[in-house]
């Protein structure tokens, strides 16, 4: 069976085993394989969504983290940091200024910060959903207790993002210090799912170690988990880690996956993220058109922007923030893409 018979049996709601996955994977620099696929993507898009583009308002609340990770510059080790945390008045001014540029849904972002893992992040949530009930609230904060989970769900969280980052206990072992296991990051991701989160999952692509193995790995875990949300984006290194001298994820294997994850979970929503656009600008574009169909413009204050750098020249600018959000509604709008205000919830059928 071929690459594109096996896009056909992705697009048919089939499963593929792991052979099938590293098949696929390994036929994406075949412009014919990775044609068949964006049409196909796109056509899936197309059905489920139309042209929407989903818009979130990005508020990056602190860059203390108690991890090591080997790829992240926000990592405990990084001495050359700039610490910040943002207050809970600065953080509802973001989201006041979010709300006012038509932005339904916050995503709240931060390392694993002990000051910002307890009763402070749930007082902020309540203070949110407080002043924004017509909004989505969605957290990025790392590997909680159940119990917080449980207070932020009661507090109004309404989603979680969580990248499981490798789906290969060997292969995170190889990007993660020994305290930290994919097990635990299993076991958060089905507990948000348990108590009622729409969860959002993901990885890197091209992190080291990675293999097309590994990749069919997530692949396989998608669809156990069933996420309703997965952010992909290609390895950026950063120069304070220990994988700093390590080349960048490719773009076009990045493109593939995204289209792949179209695929495999239609209604999923899928960020055409920051890192693509690190990289490429204009591989923002290329992901909606093969079933990308989320941006997160930064609406964090501009100095905190700058210390935000959990990858190296991470962009912050432009049409990646809030100041760029009137002409990146005007390309996408020449592009055929709508923008709705709206929270753009995941569709349940």
């Amino acid at each position: 069976m071929n690459a594109r018979d096996l896009i056909d049996r992705l697009a048919a709601g089939e499963r593929l085993d792991r052979d099938q996955w590293a098949r696929l994977l390994a036929a994406y620099e075949e412009p014919a394989v990775f044609d068949h696929l964006a049409r196909e993507a796109g056509a899936v898009r197309q059905k489920i969504f139309g042209r929407q583009v989903f818009l979130r308002g990005l508020i990056e609340l602190t860059n203390y983290c108690q991890n090591d990770c080997f790829y992240c510059g926000l990592r405990r080790g990084n001495r050359r940091a700039r610490r910040y945390r943002l207050s809970r008045p600065e953080a509802l001014d973001c989201g006041r200024a979010g709300y006012e540029l038509g932005l339904r849904t916050l995503v709240i972002q931060g390392g694993e910060d002990p000051a910002y893992t307890g009763p402070r992040l749930v007082e902020l949530v309540a203070a949110l959903r407080a002043d924004f009930p017509d909004c989505a609230i969605t957290l990025s904060c790392g590997e909680l207790e159940e119990d917080i989970y449980r207070q932020l769900a009661a507090a109004g969280a309404d989603r979680y993002l969580l990248r499981h980052e490798t789906a290969s206990p060997e292969h995170y072992a190889a990007l993660h210090p020994p305290e930290m296991s994919f097990d635990r990051r299993r076991r958060c991701l089905f507990t948000l799912k348990d108590l009622g989160f729409q969860v959002g999952a993901g990885f890197m692509v091209g992190s080291p170690g990675q293999t097309f193995g590994t990749l069919a790995e997530d692949f396989i875990f998608l669809k156990e988990l069933n996420p309703q949300m997965v952010g992909v984006g290609p390895f950026i290194p950063h120069p304070q880690t220990p994988l700093g001298g390590h080349p960048p994820g490719r773009i076009d294997l990045t493109l593939f996956i995204v289209g792949l994850i179209r695929l495999l979970l239609p209604r999923a929503l899928l960020p055409a993220t920051t890192a693509l656009a690190t990289l490429e600008p204009q591989s923002r574009e290329r992901a909606l058109e093969i079933g990308a169909n989320v941006l997160m413009p930064n609406i964090s204050p501009l100095a905190a922007r700058e210390k935000y750098e959990i990858y190296a020249g991470k962009a912050h600018q432009g049409e990646e923030a809030a100041e760029g959000l009137s002409h990146l509604r005007a390309r996408l709008a020449a592009l055929g893409f709508e923008t709705p205000v709206s929270r753009g919830d995941y569709p349940l059928q």
